[in-house]
């Protein structure tokens, strides 16, 4: 039932993430602006999104998830409903940064994923990729929709509908999340995992489960939780530093998919199919995604977070590259659908991995962290897209950009996984020696 919930009210939220994109011509046309002007609300959406994730994740670590939906449920449709009535490009960029994005679907996106990992240990990714999953499935429900609903009631009276819809359904469905996770600590969580792992009788069987680091158990209930909650143990790096990583790595990976994602009704019609097409290519490609996030849930189970994020990122560049090639209106769809299939499992793996080498009592503010950085590649991605079709006339070179800073992602990542098996190489000959 909570995860139903919870899946809901990511579809529902993350319709702030998508309406600057359908909206993205009738803004340039309206206000008379360039291309990467006309990406700056969304850009300021995500930016916001990703600064709203941190502080909402504190309250839902301090309170419970159902606050922050509470407070994002409001400001998401009061963002809507001013959004509608912006005389100029830069009040609505405003209202979307500060009261859809940072206040209002921020709510339902990290806060809502760290929440489900508290709740679920065996089968914790697919949990946490069913309801990331509402994020793609708000991508696939949400551009059709309000591309359709603008072209029969225009851009305005389509957004005071969508607030007055959210603020209706998310305000009591927050209001079903209010019980928190039973003895939500460190050392109840411990227990409860504990369970799971109970021989942890020597230093092979330690390395033996680094692949799975959260789920490992360390000698004694002290250096259990040490090892356990911090990546010294597993990487030979503090978790400062490992969480500075992860955030390098989410921009770099959500610079490259921003590309498609923001310009692709852009995109379509330029290339002379028109925006309800390029709407619908959107829509496809972020329904693969859905379908991707549960079947990446499945791998994270398998391989842990740290090779699921290095299996979508590669995956990732390959869609990217095929962009480039294809052009015609049937190969686009194909390739869109690759996309969305290919990158959906990237960041719930940010999700996965931040609760497998991080302490529950701080699980929500640090995917918030995690989250914000990614989002802001997402922001960077889609003014930096516009930018570049503003100076070179196409799409094109805006593609090869995102395909380097892809290969820096797969750098981090790959560096990463390389500190443990250096780290389990040594467990296992300190294992020996002993």
């Amino acid at each position: 039932m909570r995860l139903c919930i919870s899946l809901l009210l990511m579809i529902i939220g993350g319709s702030g993430m998508y309406m600057a994109i359908i909206v993205l011509p009738e803004l340039q046309q309206e206000f008379g602006v360039t291309r990467a002007d006309a990406s700056l609300p969304y850009t300021l959406t995500m930016v916001g999104f990703g600064v709203g994730g941190v502080l909402m994740g504190r309250l839902a670590d301090r309170y419970g998830v159902w606050l922050p939906i509470i407070l994002g449920g409001s400001c998401l449709g009061s963002g809507f409903l001013l959004g509608a009535g912006a005389a100029s490009l830069w009040y609505f960029s405003l209202v979307q940064g500060l009261l859809v994005g940072m206040l209002g679907s921020s709510s339902s996106f990290a806060p809502l994923m760290a929440d489900t990992s508290l709740w679920f240990v065996k089968r914790r990714g697919i949990a946490v990729g069913i309801v990331a999953s509402g994020n793609y499935m708000a991508g696939a429900i949400w551009p059709p929709l309000v591309r359709h609903w603008v072209d029969l009631f225009g851009w305005r009276d389509t957004m005071m509908g969508v607030g007055l819809f959210c603020m209706a359904t998310m305000l009591p469905l927050a209001l079903l999340l209010r019980r928190k996770v039973p003895g939500h600590s460190d050392s109840s969580a411990t227990e409860l995992e504990a369970a799971q792992a109970s021989d942890p009788r020597a230093a092979q069987s330690y390395s033996a489960q680094l692949d799975q680091p959260f789920e490992t158990v360390a000698r004694g209930e002290q250096a259990h939780e040490k090892s356990r909650h911090s990546p010294e143990s597993s990487l030979g790096i503090s978790s400062s530093a490992l969480l500075a990583l992860l955030c390098l790595a989410g921009v770099a990976c959500c610079v490259a998919m921003a590309m498609p994602q923001v310009h692709i009704v852009a995109y379509c019609s330029d290339l002379g199919f028109g925006a309800v097409k390029g709407a619908q290519m959107l829509s496809v490609m972020l329904a693969a995604g859905v379908v991707s996030r549960l079947i990446f849930g499945l791998i994270s189970d398998r391989i842990g977070g740290l090779r699921t994020l290095l299996l979508g990122s590669v995956l990732q560049g390959l869609a990217l590259l095929l962009f480039i090639p294809f052009q015609e209106l049937g190969s686009l769809f194909i390739v869109s659908a690759l996309f969305g299939l290919f990158q959906g499992g990237i960041v719930p793996a940010y999700a996965i991995i931040v609760r497998e080498y991080f302490p529950p009592r701080v699980a929500a503010t640090r995917v918030g962290i995690v989250i914000m950085f990614t989002l802001a590649g997402m922001a960077l991605g889609g003014w930096m897209s516009g930018w570049i079709f503003d100076l070179s006339g196409s799409y094109e070179a805006a593609f090869i950009n995102g395909i380097g800073w892809n290969l820096v992602n797969l750098i981090i990542v790959l560096g990463l996984l390389q500190r443990q098996r250096l780290m389990k190489a040594r467990l296992m000959l300190a294992g020996r020696a002993a």
